[in-house]
């Protein structure tokens, strides 16, 4: 998504911010110009104020957005992909495993999860990383309770996997 993005902005690396701000905070650009996370208005300022540019660079960048057909579907287009449990996985006595592998290669979520099933615990959530949006995108799992250690070898005999972190 990422590629269709980003040449729309090459020349101008604020835009190029604000536009990856909007995609990796899930915001949605309507038709009028108003930037929205669901149905919460988030003004120029405060978005500006993120990204650290003026307001006139988010006018700009909006601007770009409703005037390209293809900018426009997909930036209207955009929700947000809900609260990441991570930060509050421990709390709750939830079990967290990361995974950092090649980007592009096909399977790992399918096979870590076939792990964890193995034991059987129960996934609740997953996201991964988009590897157009980070530099080293990360495969977060989310279980309804803790990892057993001893599956930390198995995770990193999965094709291509890098790093594997368990909490």
């Amino acid at each position: 998504m990422w590629k269709k993005i980003s040449h729309k902005f090459e020349k101008y690396p604020a835009r190029m911010n604000v536009a990856r701000k909007i995609v990796d905070l899930g915001l949605r650009v309507d038709k009028t110009g108003k930037i929205y996370c669901k149905d919460v208005l988030i003004s120029d300022v405060a978005l500006s104020r993120s990204v650290g540019v003026d307001r006139r660079t988010i006018k700009s960048t909006v601007d770009v957005i409703l005037k390209d057909q293809q900018l426009s579907e997909i930036f209207e287009n955009i929700l947000p992909a809900g609260a990441l449990l991570k930060n509050v996985a421990r709390s709750l006595d939830f079990g967290i495993v990361e995974i950092e592998a090649e980007a592009g290669n096909p399977g790992i979520l399918s096979q870590a999860s076939g792990l964890i099933s193995a034991e059987g615990i129960s996934i609740r959530q997953a996201h991964a990383g988009d590897p157009e949006l980070e530099e080293n995108p990360r495969l977060t799992i989310i279980t309804e309770k803790p990892i057993p250690g001893k599956l930390l070898s198995k995770f990193l005999e999965i094709s291509n996997v890098k790093r594997v972190s368990i909490y």
